[in-house]
């Protein structure tokens, strides 16, 4: 049987992660220990989308996580297993030739390693993890000289706006980089991750899921200023208040076209704006362009709301195709994404929102640091999640479900000790985010319950925090027949 070899920093999942391990315990070889990470899903309460702009987000490590165990192998295979995948739509065991992870003695360059990595949809899952290799060779030198098993088993929610691709990319290197005896730093792992899902996976998320699951601190909110990743401390909830994620049942997927297109459309108003503030701009090729921007440091959160209003907001067109746009102005400075020359994409919206959420996420950072807090407060904080919300929509990035959601919270209002409500993460479906005084879990329930009824969607209420992978460290699993390993 598997057990920790220190359990002073078990968490109540632990034990239900060691029961999942010696069900498959013929997986690994008993006589050699295991390395493991762990790393939690995030509640996005403010900022969302607008970290690719360099935004202030707030953020809650939750409570549920993913967990990776590693054992080195004399095997020249990568293996992997996972305890989450759906059968009946992928493989749950993957097993790839050690050599297949470099070529004339180089790693995979990115491109190559994605094609190999997701080529077959029933394997596709592995880009998160072996993804965790080939960017590991590349940025740290790691040497892949020996086999590997990599065991999976996450209680983290797929699909629901909750992050759980982060969880699974930071449990992962975590684990790896303690078997390799490789130091990361909490902000270098978190960014190192964000690589693989960028480079490997080629889903163009931002930084702040990375950085919640590798930085996070339990019960608190993880400030983070997405320019690149810089943190700001962390963040204690009043007392008097609590956070709820309100499964929609609507899947989210970052990878999904709305989320990239809105993106691109916001990187897109960024270059028009530098353009019209007379900021040079050198072309790159391939659709990017570098512009030297000491004004806002090339991110549109650094612009103000009334700067917006007054001087650029009708100079950044609605809508714009590929191809003018391509012509016109060279490029964006978006490194993760392609400009579509056929493809009409929306401007305005995009580009206002990072503008608007980081004003919008200030404020709520300087009202929670008010204490005690007050009833206005509380609707204040509320009236700032309705209105992220609402941008959220504008940009395309609603659902039907999701909306439903928010208009039930505002329907129970302050009168039921409900406050705000709004998407997460990536949006168009997933979860929900609520702020309601503490201990009204009956109110919440109750919401999620006339969901359901109203939608026929199952769903899921969170709650609850944890600490992040930093916070938590990497421990080694030792087998009754290991010894002392």
């Amino acid at each position: 049987m598997w057990r920790f070899e220190d359990s002073s920093r078990e968490l109540p999942d632990a034990e239900r992660f060691l029961v999942v391990l010696n069900s498959q315990a013929d997986f690994f070889n008993e006589h050699a220990p295991l390395w493991v990470g762990r790393a939690p899903g995030r509640l996005d309460l403010m900022g969302g989308i607008a970290d690719y702009s360099g935004s202030l987000v707030l953020e809650l490590p939750l409570g549920v996580a993913t967990w990776a165990a590693v054992q080195p192998s004399d095997e020249p295979l990568i293996t992997l297993l996972s305890t989450n995948v759906e059968e009946d739509t992928s493989d749950p065991l993957i097993t790839l030739p050690l050599d297949a992870f470099q070529t004339n003695q180089h790693a995979l360059d990115y491109s190559a390693a994605h094609t190999l990595l997701t080529a077959e949809p029933r394997r596709a899952w592995a880009a998160y993890v072996a993804g965790v290799l080939i960017i590991l060779q590349h940025e740290r030198g790691l040497v892949l000289n020996r086999g590997l098993r990599i065991f999976i088993h996450s209680e983290v929610p797929t699909g629901k706006g909750v992050s759980s691709s982060a969880a699974l990319e930071v449990a992962t290197m975590q684990a790896v980089a303690a078997s390799f005896k490789l130091a990361l730093a909490g902000r270098e792992l978190a960014l190192l991750c964000q690589q693989v899902e960028n480079l490997i996976v080629n889903a163009p998320c931002g930084v702040m899921d990375q950085m919640t699951a590798a930085c996070g601190v339990q019960d608190t909110l993880l400030a983070l200023l997405c320019q690149p990743a810089e943190l700001q401390g962390n963040i204690a909830l009043p007392e008097e208040v609590e956070v709820w994620g309100i499964d929609s049942g609507i899947r989210h997927a970052v990878t999904g076209a709305d989320y990239g297109s809105v993106r691109i459309g916001a990187f897109m108003g960024y270059r028009i704006i530098a353009e019209q503030a007379g900021l040079s701009a050198r072309p790159l090729g391939n659709g990017q362009v570098s512009i030297s921007d000491p004004q806002w440091q090339g991110y549109l959160a650094n612009i103000t709301p009334s700067m917006w209003e007054s001087i650029y907001r009708e100079r950044v067109p609605e809508r714009l195709d590929g191809a003018t746009f391509l012509e016109r102005y060279g490029g964006s400075t978006d490194t993760v994404t392609h400009i579509d020359p056929c493809r009409t994409y929306a401007l305005r919206q995009p580009t206002a929102h990072p503008i608007y959420e980081h004003h919008r996420v200030q404020l709520f950072r300087a009202l929670l640091a008010q204490r005690p807090v007050s009833e206005e407060q509380l609707i204040l904080l509320g009236e700032l999640m309705y209105q992220s919300h609402a941008s959220y929509s504008a940009c395309g990035l609603g659902s039907s479900g999701t909306d439903r959601l928010v208009a039930l919270v505002r329907e129970a209002g302050s009168a039921a000790r409900i406050y705000g409500g709004k998407i997460t993460g990536g949006g168009s479906g997933g979860t929900v985010a609520v702020l309601a005084r503490r201990g009204d879990d009956k109110q919440i329930k109750d919401i999620a319950s006339r969901y359901s009824q109203e939608m026929g969607l199952n769903v899921e209420i969170l709650h609850g925090s944890s600490p992040g992978a930093v916070a938590w460290g990497h421990h080694r699993l030792l087998n009754n027949k290991t010894g002392n390993g």
